[in-house]
C-alpha cells in the first residue's frame, strides 16, 4: 500500500504525457533522483502547472506507490524565472540541469549535486562571473563529486607536494618540475593550479566567490576542455546550445 512522503528537490526535466500529464525529474535530498508523474500539470489551473517545469526548486509531496512516485501538491522557493529572460543564461541552466540527471543515482545520497546545483544556478542568475567560468566550475566540482577528478595535489610520479609546475593529461594530474622530463606534460601556472585545488576542495557554498584573471581563467577552462575530451565520454545534447 502507498504513502505520501514530502521531498526537497528541483526539477530537471519534465516530458508531456498523455494530453494534460507530465512526466518529471526530480534531483531529491532524501532519495537522489526520482521520477514522478503529475497528473494534470498541462491544464490551466492545476496546482502543478507551474512547479512541474525544470528548474523549481522547492518541497514536493509525492505518493509512494509499489513502483512508481505521483506527485501530489509541491511548495517552490525558486523558480529561477530569470534564467528564461536570457537564451545563454538559459541554455548554460539546461546543460547545468542535463548534467546532473545524467549523473544522478535513485536512491542515493546527492545532498552535494543538489547543493552544487542550487549554488551554481545562483551564480548565473547574479550575473557575477563569466558563464564560461561558471560552467568550469560547476564541472570540476561535479567531477570531484563523481570521484573523477584530476589529482593537482601532488605529483603523479614521486610523490611530492612541491613545485607542481606541470600538469600531465595522460596521468590525470600534476607531476613535479623534477619529473616532468620522464613523464611528459605541460606548464601549469601556479594560480591554475591553485583554482583547482580551491574548487576540489572547498565546501559548495563558497565555491563562487571568486575570480580569475583573463589569462588564468583562459588556461583554466583550456585545460578542463582536454580534460573533458580525454576522459568525459558522454556527449550532453545541450552543449550545441553554448
Amino acid at each position: 500500500m502507498g504513502f505520501n512522503i514530502v521531498l526537497t528537490g528541483m526539477v530537471l526535466s519534465a516530458i508531456p504525457v498523455g494530453e494534460y500529464d507530465k512526466r518529471i525529474t526530480i534531483l531529491t535530498r532524501e532519495r537522489g533522483k526520482i521520477t514522478a508523474f503529475a497528473k494534470g500539470a498541462r491544464r490551466s489551473g492545476n496546482q502543478l502547472l507551474a512547479a512541474a517545469n525544470p528548474f523549481a526548486f522547492g518541497q514536493f509531496e509525492v505518493y509512494q506507490g509499489k513502483s512508481t512516485y505521483t506527485a501530489v501538491r509541491a511548495d517552490i522557493k525558486n523558480y529561477f524565472r530569470e534564467l528564461a529572460e536570457d537564451f545563454d543564461m538559459v541554455c548554460y541552466g539546461y546543460y547545468f540541469l542535463e548534467m546532473a540527471e545524467y549523473y544522478a543515482q535513485e536512491n542515493a545520497d546527492e545532498v552535494e549535486r543538489l547543493r552544487l546545483l542550487y549554488q551554481t544556478l545562483r551564480a548565473l542568475e547574479s550575473r557575477k562571473f563569466s558563464f564560461a567560468l561558471i560552467r568550469g566550475i560547476y564541472e570540476l566540482k561535479t567531477w570531484t563529486i563523481n570521484g573523477e577528478y584530476p589529482n593537482v595535489f601532488e605529483c603523479l610520479s614521486c610523490g611530492s607536494k612541491e613545485h607542481l609546475d606541470f600538469f600531465s593529461m595522460r596521468l590525470r594530474g600534476c607531476v613535479c618540475a623534477s619529473c616532468q622530463g620522464k613523464t611528459g606534460g605541460n606548464p601549469i601556472d601556479g594560480s591554475t593550479l591553485y583554482a583547482m585545488q580551491y574548487i576540489i576542495s572547498t565546501s559548495v557554498e563558497k565555491l563562487y566567490t571568486f575570480r580569475l584573471t583573463p589569462a588564468v581563467e583562459a588556461e583554466f577552462l583550456n585545460l578542463l576542455q582536454s580534460y573533458r575530451n580525454h576522459y568525459v565520454g558522454h556527449k550532453f545534447k545541450s552543449e550545441d546550445f553554448i
